[in-house]
């Protein structure tokens, strides 16, 4: 007999009650948090209804300040008040160039950047965990609770650093990541559910200090993303300090202070922002080297970034291109990022797509809301439409084989959480042990790609070379983030990594890897061919040198003679640019043993059938 648990009215547990998911939009600028409530997804404001949280980290005096009130101090308190720290996550102090444009004090060592406080040494990581603490105490007060789970947004370029970076300081600021997704396809997912839309469309993202681009095809509840592209190092701060430099030419005055620099630099950022909606901005400020009153107009504004506008036009065209798309086949343009305002931004992405923007979503709100969406599927709350996402890694991911080659395991933009798998072989005979070079990028050289991880396969079987079955899976799980392992199939040896990226990587780096990959195809696709040549050579002078040592009983003195100069003159090519030549050379040396081959493959046989009867071979 089943029993029945009986409550008063409203004393009850409630078994499906909704868990507290939240999504995060981590910005340069600003950040943001949003939920979904009653099947609406909102930006949790403020006590005053701000929905913005500056991003912005001062270590005071009386402990650590957070937003508007850590912005108040930049200028006053410089060194201490880190902006824009999201430009530093994943990095190290090699990458930053001239970090004299930093008012920080920076601290030198290997690895990941360290800025010393008035708190002590704090790491990018560390500060970001202080805005996603603020962000995470905003949720729980206006949700009621601790959160179970949050969706944190990255850019859709961030490398394998940068993602690793964010999901540290997301577990310093004890939020329970369920996935980093890529800002582009948030802003996707919440306009496509907004607006209930279908079609191919590209999403246009400009931050505080990233740009992506993304091509996604939105069809009955499917988030398909196409091809992404973008520079993890443009942004609205890169306009913010065109203006700042045009200001300083103005008023001709020697190099700044970090506390002028940074007064400076706001009222370049205010004058920017006036530009929205007017035609001219006045920059007026008081420094302790003399005064600036300059008015800029909108047309000097757009004449002093055209560069910069030009820069993002770049990356939509690959995009496209690896979409197998042309602006015509775009349904719409999503504007993602508050410097999407800008007048000049918007006529250049209506031009070239041949259409106006659509901007009937905020573009500051937009990726925090996606991101409440996907938290709110994640964490199993059944509120609203059933949708599935697929999304993309932007470079392709491989190991080196020989000759320094790059071998594309899981190629660029393809759909994530992902598993490939690849068969290799050993190059000599009895090799027990297999070193694996993990790598990024599009080149056909690894010198040309990025190193991830190195580790080793040992306890191979000892075989003739080729014999060995040694099989290489890479996975990439739905944050981007990569794991490869290695297994010799007769043996079941197996060996694997968790590749854990070194900071040391510059943010131009990946894009200048795709750039270079489609200005090189020609010299590259010559390179591999080449590679692969001397590889075949130096296989075959390796087997013919065996095989003399072990059957040299077998040869006359002249055939001898013909194989050692066929082999001299492969040796002789090998190291030179005429993969033609080598390949005749190999050829010729393949000529010149063919009868000693077969003279060995006799005396095997004869070896193998010594002492055995003829009807005990069937």
């Amino acid at each position: 007999m089943t029993l029945f648990q009986i409550s008063e009215p409203g004393a009850s547990p409630l078994p499906h009650a909704p868990k507290r998911a939240i999504g995060i939009d981590l910005g340069t600028t600003n950040s943001l948090v949003a939920t979904v409530r009653k099947g609406l997804a909102v930006v949790l404001p403020d006590t005053e209804g701000r929905p913005l949280v500056p991003s912005v980290v001062r270590y005071g005096e009386d402990g650590v300040v957070v937003g508007y009130d850590a912005q108040a101090c930049a200028i006053r308190d410089p060194s201490n008040t880190i902006v824009s720290v999201k430009r530093l996550m994943g990095r190290g102090l090699n990458d930053l160039g001239d970090d004299r444009r930093y008012p920080y004090r920076f601290v030198e060592g290997e690895g990941v950047i360290r800025l010393a406080t008035r708190d002590g040494v704090k790491t990018p990581m560390e500060i970001s965990a202080e805005i996603l603490k603020a962000l995470r105490l905003r949720a729980e007060t206006a949700l009621g609770g601790a959160i179970d789970g949050a969706v944190v947004t990255v850019p859709a370029y961030f490398d394998d650093a940068q993602r690793q970076a964010t999901k540290d300081a997301a577990k310093l600021a004890n939020l329970p990541v369920l996935r980093l997704l890529n800002e582009p396809t948030a802003a996707a997912i919440a306009y496509g559910l907004d607006n209930a839309s279908e079609g191919t469309y590209a999403v246009f993202d400009l931050g505080g200090g990233t740009f992506d681009i993304s091509i996604l095809r939105l069809s009955r509840g499917v988030f398909e993303v196409l091809a992404t592209n973008g520079d993890s190092a443009l942004g609205g701060d890169d306009f913010d300090h065109r203006v700042f430099c045009w200001a300083l030419e103005q008023a001709k005055l020697p190099p700044l202070s970090a506390a002028d620099a940074r007064k400076l630099m706001t009222s370049a950022r205010d004058a920017k922002e006036m530009l929205t909606g007017h035609d001219a901005a006045r920059i007026a400020a008081v420094l302790s080297v003399g005064e600036i009153d300059a008015m800029l107009t909108s047309h000097t504004f757009t004449e002093i970034t055209e560069t910069l506008v030009r820069k993002t036009l770049g990356p939509v065209k690959r995009a496209l291109r690896d979409a197998r798309l042309t602006p015509a086949d775009i349904n719409g343009v999503v504007l993602v990022g508050g410097a999407t305002r800008m007048p000049q931004i918007r006529r250049a992405v209506a031009e070239f797509f041949g259409q106006p923007p659509l901007t009937n979503l905020n573009p500051d709100e937009v990726v925090a809301i996606g991101a409440a969406v996907q938290a709110n599927k994640l964490i199993g709350n059944r509120e609203g439409d059933d949708w599935l996402l697929l999304d993309v890694i932007p470079l392709s991911l491989g190991i080196e084989t020989m000759g320094g080659l790059a071998e594309k395991i899981v190629p660029r933009n393809s759909t994530i959480p992902i598993t490939r798998a690849q068969e290799f072989t050993t190059f000599k005979d009895g090799q027990t042990a297999m070193s694996l070079h993990v790598v990024q990028g599009e080149r056909e050289k690894v010198a040309d790609c990025r190193s991830l991880a190195r580790f080793e396969l040992r306890g191979i079987p000892p075989m003739t070379a080729g014999a060995a079955r040694i099989r290489v899976a890479f996975e990439v799980d739905a944050d981007g983030l990569l794991s490869v392992s290695a297994r010799e199939e007769t043996s079941g040896i197996e060996s694997s990594i968790v590749v854990k990226p070194s900071y040391g990587l510059t943010d131009a780096e990946i894009a200048r890897m795709l750039q270079e990959s489609f200005a090189h195809a020609a010299d590259d696709a010559r390179a591999r061919a080449l590679a692969e040549a001397r590889v075949e050579a130096d296989r075959i002078v390796f087997a013919t040198e065996s095989a003399l040592a072990a059957d040299p009983d077998l040869l006359d003195d002249r055939t001898r003679d013909a194989i050692d100069r066929a082999v001299a003159d492969v040796r002789r090519l090998r190291d030179g640019d005429d993969r033609a030549a080598l390949a005749k050379a190999v050829e010729a040396l393949n000529e010149a043993t063919a009868g000693f081959a077969a003279s060995r493959m006799d005396r095997g046989v004869a070896r193998a059938l010594a002492g055995k009867r003829v009807d005990a071979l069937g």
